[in-house]
């Protein structure tokens, strides 16, 4: 599909949340992605310097295109999900981090537990283990905001928290969800494990598969005979569950990384590497590797690096080392987008490594300016979309900086105290 009939469809779409399906000549699922707005998202397909990347190589494949709305975000990410695990489109398995991804758990215990997981903590858990500790297993899910999704459906469904939370000595003492009307009684035992499972984990998994419309249908059906049988809290707690259900707050759902009129969505931009340097005079040399998941630290991945071959005080000469080491660790895998503390000679330099690596990520580095005051976005060889990424995911990169300077300081701090 070109450029031009591509823009003409993406203009008739809703700007709504969903889903879109491209297929190729021969009607295939392609690639299926989700969006805050359809139309915004689908036209960034069709704009802008294409890169090599694989999502973005797909296009000219691209022979037509379906939309599915839904009423929030929320449901764009099941229905993603869903999609994905049932059609496996090329593009979306060619463009995918095993390690990133994320998924939703349901435990087997006798009130269930809903968790996320990662794609490779998943793939070293065996068959049979796997399921013993889970009944049900959700996603995968590109670029969710976990922590956010969690805290949504607990309140959509009341799930309990209490027991992840309370102490032992709590006892049968009501927990604050409870007393705020959220939790349905697991702390103080008023709801049995069966109808816990009927009356939160059933309605969730519901949810989870795509049936908002049929479930919004049940409980309008069970309110009404909640109310003939003089049930008044369980008709009223169900009246709130629709009510929540037909109007979802979840603009948190997909993290700042995955900006929807951005070609870097879909799970390209999730994994941040950031870089610093710190030294005392020549000596005590470090150099500190931090990385982001999702916008957020996984220490996990955290390496320190000891400068052996720099003599003298040159920061890029001891950046220079630290990437071309990190570079040799083929088991490490590479982040979306290498983040430098420093200005352009530093940025340079990392350019020159990740090229002679035959290794192709953007690069974004961060300058503090001549009175330190300020941070200076440098971008080589910047698109307009990788500058619009970078503007709108400033406060993100700044953290990484931050981090990375921390992580450093830290180190060498440590180091000194040893040699003392």
């Amino acid at each position: 599909m070109d450029n031009d009939k591509g823009k003409k469809k993406a203009k008739r779409l809703p700007d709504s949340p969903g889903i879109y399906l491209f297929f190729n000549q021969e009607k295939d699922i392609i690639y299926v992605g989700k969006a805050t707005s359809l139309k915004s998202r689908v036209t960034s397909y069709f704009v802008g310097k294409r890169t090599s990347r694989p999502i973005e190589r797909m296009i000219h494949e691209v022979q037509s295109i379906k939309t599915q709305s839904t009423e929030s975000v929320l449901e764009a990410i099941v229905l993603e999900a869903n999609a994905i695990k049932k059609y496996q489109p090329k593009y979306n398995v060619i463009g995918k981090d095993n390690k990133s991804w994320n998924y939703i758990t349901i435990s087997r215990s006798g009130y269930p537990i809903l968790e996320t997981a990662r794609e490779h903590d998943l793939m070293q858990i065996e068959t049979d283990e796997m399921k013993k500790q889970y009944r049900y297993i959700f996603g995968p899910y590109p670029g969710l905001n976990t922590k956010a999704a969690i805290k949504i459906l607990t309140r959509l469904f009341h799930l309990s928290t209490c027991q992840k939370k309370r102490r032992k000595k709590d006892g049968d003492k009501p927990c604050l969800y409870y007393q705020m009307g959220q939790c349905l009684g697991v702390c103080t035992k008023e709801i049995t494990k069966e109808d816990y499972k009927k009356k939160v984990i059933a309605p969730l998994v519901t949810f989870l598969k795509g049936g908002k419309k049929r479930l919004i249908k049940t409980f309008e059906k069970d309110m009404k005979k909640a109310a003939k049988a003089y049930a008044f809290e369980e008709a009223a707690r169900l009246r709130d569950q629709v009510q929540n259900l037909t109007k979802i707050q979840d603009i948190t759902l997909i993290n700042k990384s995955f900006v929807e009129d951005s070609l870097y969505v879909e799970g390209q931009i999730q994994k941040v590497e950031g870089y610093d340097i710190s030294n005392l005079g020549s000596s005590n040399k470090v150099g500190s590797m931090v990385v982001f998941t999702h916008g957020g630290p996984d220490k996990r991945q955290y390496r320190k690096f000891k400068i052996k071959t720099v003599e003298g005080q040159s920061d890029v000469a001891c950046l220079k080392e630290v990437l071309e080491r990190r570079l040799k660790h083929k088991e490490w895998p590479l982040p979306d987008l290498f983040l430098i503390d420093g200005g352009k000679p530093q940025v340079n330099t990392a350019k020159k490594v990740l090229a002679l690596a035959g290794v192709d990520r953007p690069i974004v580095g961060i300058a503090k300016g001549a009175a330190r005051k300020k941070n200076e976005f440098i971008i080589p060889d910047a698109n307009r979309v990788l500058i619009k990424w970078v503007k709108m995911n400033q406060d993100m990169l700044v953290n990484v900086r931050d981090e990375a300077h921390r992580f450093a300081i830290a180190f060498q701090r440590k180091r000194r105290k040893i040699k003392k």
